[in-house]
């Protein structure tokens, strides 16, 4: 009597002895034990002395005895018999496998899986076929694998759920060629998106949930729902959500947050999710004593006290406090003191809600850098990345330096990610710090259409690349055309320039305007600058600059004596140099919700040329949030002075308001020549405006995006060298209006829509009602 055993290799067919062939394995025993004693023992053991392959093609026989495990002439079982058409289907390697025992001859029948011809991808519009090749294992010209097809098919699903579209399915099927080729085609379905229709939140007292909606990273679905992406569901965002809750909270002095539990439901339709919050908040914390000590003879708290910035009643926040352990390390290090360690400890104090912090100074453990790898780094030099860390090979390991340095990696906008993590050396007072990043496209080249009130629609285009090279250098190019003007730019940035923590910038222009806001000449500027920026304090920057340029003022067909007479000079070419003083704390001060900003400029011309003179602005700009963070207050104040040293100013130098105090029109205050209505702006030598707005939710879903403000300006332009011997009113008068603005969150980029009103004005200044323009912040 022969057994046979087969069975196909298929996903869809058993990989194992199926149910009757291991019954009919059994009768066969229990029938020979019924028939005689030698003949059971016979009939439980094979040994064969020929094995015969039959049916391989690519596979070689030996490769195929190797997966079998049968040795000729030694005796073998019916379960070892098994386990070696088990062995032989396992391999992956054949579509259909078949053990007959023939006498003391074994014969091994396999078809072999075939060979993908073409992989193809059918239903897919959302995903395009590049995208898909990269998230599928299976290859064209190798051996068709039904497991890793499925495994495939599993990828693929994964990468639409990422997208908000949970109900896609694909299906793995083949297409028979011949010479035992297969094409492989993936069936999608893609299905609806399902998008978050609400997210709500449970338990938050102090913050309302528009303020909070605000922070998270999942968004709701809103009325531009086609462009925007994160309304879309996707499971992964929820947990990056739950953290950027708690450091929300933390960072204003709860402490004690927690994200009890997060609801995901879909909707009745199943087309959307309503996720829910159920957070609890606690208290919010200040700092209250804020101390300094040290064991070390070496050591002088007091020294470190001095330079500590937080003060009892601040809000607490771990970055506050990180902010000072830096600074004291800093010093620690200029001081030679080296593997000295700052362990803020923190004594909590619940009757009057502060938190006690002292910053004990101790002996940390000496432990080096002995090197720092990079890796993944296919486009970006590995100096670009290096100069991110304040360490280098033979300092002292400092973990919080480290993780520093992980952050500016990050910033640098290059990767799409960057890990940074410190293992140990070749001893155990060494450590490698291995740096992983992935390269991600840092260029931009874009076509569009520009719109401002004064100049109308436009066409732009422009190029941009902050990454040129691989050397971390900025590089842009840009054309933009008004129905009058044009304006061409190029600009270059090196921010370590010399390996130093230096910013070099170059930038050069070409303007020419034609009859720009219905003035009577036409103008056109070529600029050159560069300028080198570096910090001089931890919140301040200080630049440097020098510009020159050739201004010219031809074509005047109007009938201001003034702009004639400053026309006929032609091209004037200015040289100068400058410096630019700058303090900010919107992002790095003691207060999260508040900051100011302020700038300071001046300019000298007459380092050759033809022009000479010295120019001075200034800008104090402040910001905060109220009312638990759902209203921003802004105040800008701003002002200018262009003092002339030889010869009087030109047009094309004074300042005109333009955009600074609105409900004007531009070029529509100041000075005119005639003083009257529809005479010739000519803009004036000194300026100061102040500018207060208030930014706040209208009652509209957040998903919208849509806030509304409130503003009031006030301010004036004046002073001339030249009044056409008193008969231009150069006098300083002020002018003031108000308005409401409706702030819009695109994808385009955030609109703001001003309608306006002046209050106080010359009656022959010119009012603008309502400008669109693009939002922006000081």
């Amino acid at each position: 009597m022969t057994t046979v055993l087969r069975g196909s290799g298929r996903v869809n067919q058993p990989r194992t002895f199926s149910f009757l062939h291991i019954s009919t394995l059994l009768f066969l025993a229990f029938a020979s034990v019924c028939a005689t004693m030698p003949q059971m023992a016979q009939a439980q053991t094979y040994r064969f002395t020929n094995v015969e392959i039959e049916g391989n093609q690519r596979v070689d026989a030996s490769t195929i005895l190797t997966y079998a495990g049968i040795a000729r002439g030694d005796a073998i079982s019916a379960g070892e018999l098994n386990t070696a058409y088990q062995n032989i289907v396992n391999s992956g390697l054949f579509e259909e496998v078949e053990l007959v025992p023939s006498g003391s001859t074994l014969v091994i029948r396999v078809t072999e899986y075939p060979t993908i011809n073409v992989i193809n991808f059918e239903g897919n519009s959302r995903l395009k076929d590049e995208e898909l090749s990269t998230i599928i294992r299976t290859q064209s010209r190798r051996v068709y694998s039904p497991r890793l097809a499925e495994a495939d098919a599993a990828s693929i699903v994964m990468a639409y759920e990422q997208s908000g579209r949970l109900a896609a399915t694909v299906e793995p099927k083949i297409i028979r060629r011949s010479d035992n080729r297969v094409d492989l085609v993936f069936e999608i379905t893609e299905g609806k998106v399902v998008e978050v229709e609400r997210i709500s939140f449970v338990g938050n007292r102090n913050y309302s949930d528009g303020r909070l909606r605000r922070v998270l990273g999942t968004k709701q679905a809103g009325l531009l729902r086609q462009l925007v992406r994160s309304d879309t569901f996707v499971s992964d965002r929820i947990e990056f959500d739950k953290q950027v809750l708690r450091d929300f909270y933390v960072s204003r002095g709860y402490i004690d947050f927690q994200v009890l539990s997060v609801a995901s439901e879909l909707t009745r339709n199943r087309d959307g999710f309503l996720i829910t919050f159920n957070v609890r908040e606690g208290q919010s914390f200040k700092f209250g004593e804020i101390t300094t000590t040290s064991d070390l003879a070496e050591v002088d708290p007091d020294s470190y006290q001095k330079i500590i910035k937080l003060r009892p009643g601040v809000t607490y926040s771990p970055s506050l406090v990180e902010n000072t352990i830096a600074r004291m390390e800093r010093l620690a290090i200029q001081q030679g003191l080296n593997f000295i360690q700052i362990e803020p400890r923190v004594t909590r104090n619940d009757r009057d809600l502060t938190l006690d912090v002292e910053f004990a100074l101790v002996k940390g453990p000496r432990i080096f850098v002995e090197r720092i790898d990079i890796e993944g780094n296919a486009t970006t030099l590995d100096r670009v990345i290096r100069r991110q860390f304040r360490t280098v090979e033979g300092d002292p390991f400092n973990p919080r330096e480290i993780r520093e340095s992980a952050e500016r990696i990050r910033a640098l906008g290059f990767f799409s990610a960057a890990d940074v993590d410190a293992r140990e050396g070749t001893s155990p007072d060494q450590v490698i710090v291995d740096v992983n990043v992935t390269e991600q496209p840092t260029g931009s080249l874009s076509f569009g259409v520009n719109y401002s009130v004064a100049n109308g629609v436009g066409a732009a285009v422009s190029f941009s690349e902050s990454n040129f090279l691989g050397r971390g250098q900025f590089l842009s190019f840009t054309y933009s055309s008004g129905v009058d003007n044009s304006v061409s730019s190029i600009s270059f940035a090196e921010p370590a320039f010399l390996g130093r923590d230096v910013t070099f910038r170059f930038n050069a222009s070409y303007a020419q305007s034609d009859n720009q806001n219905s003035t009577n000449y036409r103008t056109r500027q070529i600029r050159v600058a560069p300028s080198l920026e570096f910090p001089i304090g931890e919140y301040s920057r200080l630049g440097v600059r020098y510009t020159i340029s050739e201004d010219n003022i031809f074509q005047y067909t109007g009938n201001s004596s003034i702009i004639a007479a400053e026309a006929t000079e032609g091209a004037l070419i200015s040289s100068k140099i400058g410096y630019s003083l700058s303090r900010d704390t919107r992002r790095t001060g003691l207060n999260p919700n508040a900051g100011v900003l302020l700038r300071f400029n001046q300019d000298y011309s007459g380092l050759g040329g033809d022009t000479k003179f010295i120019e001075t602005t200034a800008l104090v700009a402040a910001e905060t949030l109220v009312f638990n963070e759902d209203v921003t207050l802004r105040a800008e104040f701003e002002g200018g002075v262009l003092g002339m040293i030889d010869g009087n100013s030109r047009v094309t130098d004074r300042y005109f308001l333009n955009g600074k105090i609105r409900g004007f029109d531009s070029n529509g205050l100041g000075p005119r020549d005639p003083a009257k209505k529809g005479g010739e702006a000519l803009g004036g030598n000194m300026f100061a405006v102040a500018r207060f707005e208030a930014e706040f939710p209208v009652g509209l879903p957040e998903e919208y995006g849509i806030r509304g403000g409130l503003f009031a300006d006030v301010g004036s332009v004046w002073s001339l060298d030249n009044t056409d011997g008193g008969a231009v009113d150069d006098s300083m008068s002020l002018r003031s209006s108000i308005g409401v603005s409706v702030f819009w969150d695109t994808p385009i980029g955030p609109l703001r829509f001003n309608f306006s009103n002046a209050l106080q004005k010359e009656e022959y200044d010119d009012e603008q009602n309502f400008d669109l323009t693009i939002s922006t912040r000081f």
